[in-house]
């Protein structure tokens, strides 16, 4: 409990930060995941914001001032991976996603705030984005995120704008399992649920 505190507090340290910039972002790692499924164990703050295309060495240069990176060629790693491995005072990893892509301006557009304590509020992607993020990673842990925000949110999730945005982004890498793994998927949610 006391390593989730320390991982919402290093959020919010980094929200503000990017709201006083007046930055579009939202976050959409574990954060969400606990906010929109079964809350788990996170280790780090995954966050996207939105640069743009030629305007990243602007954004790295400001939060590089701010938090320490991971590497040593942060700066370098970023602009080839549009990833910037960042730390905060607490130890905290941070993963910045310097966003650009229409989905991911999109994404933070339908961001909304999260209350999570009277002082305390983090601006998460809606659960379809989280479900459209980890659909498109599909690494094996992502499945598991996956499910729990199908199972929590079920009935209430826009089912055809997650279609409408997944077809195009699984396009791109040339990925034709994971749609039909996530109507697999959401059938298997779906019988579960109506028991």
């Amino acid at each position: 409990m006391n390593h989730l505190i320390g991982v919402l507090a290093a959020a919010a340290d980094l929200e503000t930060f990017c709201r006083s910039r007046e930055w579009k972002f939202c976050f959409i790692g574990g954060i969400a995941v606990q906010r929109w499924g079964t809350p788990r164990f996170t280790q780090d703050v995954g966050i996207t914001i939105v640069t743009g295309f030629g305007r990243e060495e602007e954004f790295i240069g400001a939060l590089l001032e701010q938090f320490p990176g991971r590497l040593d060629e942060a700066r370098k790693f970023a602009l080839e991976r549009r990833v910037l491995l960042l730390r905060d005072a607490r130890g905290v990893s941070l993963d910045v996603a310097l966003g650009a892509f229409p989905f991911e301006e999109a994404s933070v557009k339908r961001a909304t705030r999260w209350k999570i304590t009277e002082t305390m509020a983090l601006t998460t992607c809606s659960p379809e984005d989280r479900v459209v993020h980890k659909v498109f990673a599909a690494r094996d842990h992502d499945w598991s995120d996956v499910e729990s925000v199908l199972a929590r949110q079920y009935g209430r999730l826009d089912l055809g704008q997650i279609r409408r945005e997944l077809r195009p982004l699984l396009e791109l890498k040339e990925d034709s399992a994971s749609l039909p793994r996530f109507e697999h998927l959401l059938a298997v949610v779906a019988d579960r649920l109506r028991r």
